[in-house]
């Protein structure tokens, strides 16, 4: 059976993986493959995004009653990284490695802060609070892609 701590985290370090793509990719000047380590890296943030927002965020704030909590904090978190993400795919599309490589260095400790809070707070806080995870798990993976 697998956790949401474990199935988050692992989409989390996926997520890293492109990133990290991209970023040396850019800062190589090949911007072929930054653009498509960027896609993708794009694409499978924004998947993991709504998962959350769209079924773990609300699955846990019906159980627990907790709406001003962590998941407040992480759909605001959510949304700051989504204006990094659009600022820096102009940047990529112009080819801009300056700009690039500065939201890079941004993004990188804003998704750092709060991939550490959803990994050590929320996820565990989730395993332990809702009652059906795995139904869970396999409803985030169907109706997101």
């Amino acid at each position: 059976m697998s956790s949401i701590t474990d199935v988050m985290t692992r989409e989390h370090r996926h997520c890293d993986d492109l990133f990290a793509a991209a970023e040396n990719a850019a800062s190589d000047g090949d911007w072929p493959s930054a653009s498509s380590a960027w896609e993708g890296f794009c694409r499978e943030l924004e998947n993991h995004l709504q998962r959350e927002e769209l079924f773990l965020f609300p699955a846990f704030e019906a159980q627990t009653g907790n709406t001003q909590g962590p998941t407040a904090v992480m759909r605001q978190e959510h949304q700051q990284m989504r204006a990094l993400v659009h600022q820096m795919t102009a940047a990529a599309s112009n080819q801009d490695d300056e700009e690039f490589l500065g939201g890079a260095d941004t993004l990188q400790i804003l998704i750092s802060q709060h991939n550490m809070k959803e990994e050590q707070v929320l996820y565990p806080m989730s395993d332990q609070a809702l009652p059906d995870t795995q139904q869970l798990v396999e409803t985030m993976r169907t109706k997101v892609e």
